[in-house]
């Protein structure tokens, strides 16, 4: 096509696309008003192992060793740190929550992420645990800020508002929650999400993951903990029930004494099971939503997907593919 292809929205999706494109020589441009998204106060967290049944994040296999290059390969561009790993501990707090994770230790998907080489005493109020290899967290405000840079000194970034009611073909819808919120692919599962960024003199060596919640050092006395799930009252405000649930996980997974830095709200692109989906919508756009609460883990190898897609027509398996007419279970 003669006009290059119109990127909306310069979250994860829309970053990581733009890159793709960038580096296949594929003429872009991206429209973003710069007012943040939840990409922005995401925590960026990576851990294997997930959810109440303890189980690998979906083709993590796959995904994971291509997010960690993708994030360590720019930062050492910019000569920043996007990435950084941490081990995961996951906690269990009954015999019946110890039961199910001990019961799938053995398992080759799960095994494989175990770490055996760290002796971590189990913190108070929890009756065991076990330590997790290649978790981490992407710095996702510091992400999109060196890209935003990048991409305005190479004049493809447009800081503004999408025409929404102007049909284009070469637009790409990456717009996140706020386009599913248009009912831009059908029924979402959009949930809202709190994190409270924290001070405290509390161990920096692990992440931990616990009490319906997680705890991530940010380094320098740093933490970030999280999170809660809303699905009725979808906005990026924060309440004071998000902050009483949130300081309860920090008291289980931390300790008592800590300064809340910062508490910020989002809302998570929800489509299906937190899995992300490439294709055309009904009106005829391309898209790429759905990242969920795992967008760091998945948008950089989806992204370059789309790219292979729309610069050479390979198209990607059907189950990362968006079809207006499938039934995605919930």
């Amino acid at each position: 096509m003669n006009k290059p292809w119109r990127i909306v929205g310069q979250g994860l999706a829309g970053s990581c696309l733009g890159w793709a494109f960038l580096e296949r020589g594929i003429p872009f441009e991206i429209v973003d008003p710069g007012t943040g998204g939840s990409t922005r106060v995401a925590a960026g967290l990576i851990n294997p192992l997930t959810g109440k049944n303890f189980q690998p994040s979906w083709l993590i296999e796959d995904f994971h060793p291509h997010a960690v290059n993708f994030f360590e390969r720019l930062g050492k561009r910019f000569g920043v740190e996007l990435w950084h790993p941490l081990p995961v501990m996951r906690l269990a707090e009954t015999e019946k929550e110890w039961l199910k994770i001990s019961s799938k230790l053995d398992l080759p998907e799960v095994s494989g992420w175990l770490d055996h080489e760290r002796d971590v005493a189990t913190p108070a109020g929890f009756i065991h645990q076990v330590i997790l290899r290649g978790g981490g967290w992407l710095d996702t405000r510091l992400f999109l800020d060196v890209t935003r840079r990048h991409f305005l000194e190479l004049g493809v970034m447009e800081e503004g508002v999408e025409d929404m009611e102007k049909t284009d073909p070469s637009r790409i819808l990456c717009d996140g929650a706020e386009g599913l919120m248009r009912n831009q692919l059908g029924p979402h599962r959009c949930a809202k999400g709190e994190i409270l960024t924290l001070r405290a003199e509390w161990s920096e060596e692990l992440i931990r993951v616990g009490a319906s919640g997680w705890l991530i050092p940010l380094g320098q006395g740093l933490f970030r903990v999280g999170s809660t799930y809303e699905w009725s009252q979808l906005d990026q405000r924060p309440t004071d029930a998000g902050l009483a649930r949130i300081i309860g996980i920090a008291r289980k997974l931390g300790g008592d004494e800590f300064q809340v830095v910062e508490h910020v709200a989002g809302i998570r692109p929800i489509l299906r099971r937190s899995q992300p989906l490439i294709g055309k919508n009904a009106a005829g756009n391309w898209i790429f939503n759905g990242l969920g609460s795992k967008g760091s883990l998945y948008a950089p190898k989806m992204a370059e997907m789309l790219a292979d897609w729309i610069g050479d027509g390979v198209v990607p398996d059907a189950s990362f593919v968006y079809e207006s007419s499938k039934e995605f279970p919930s």
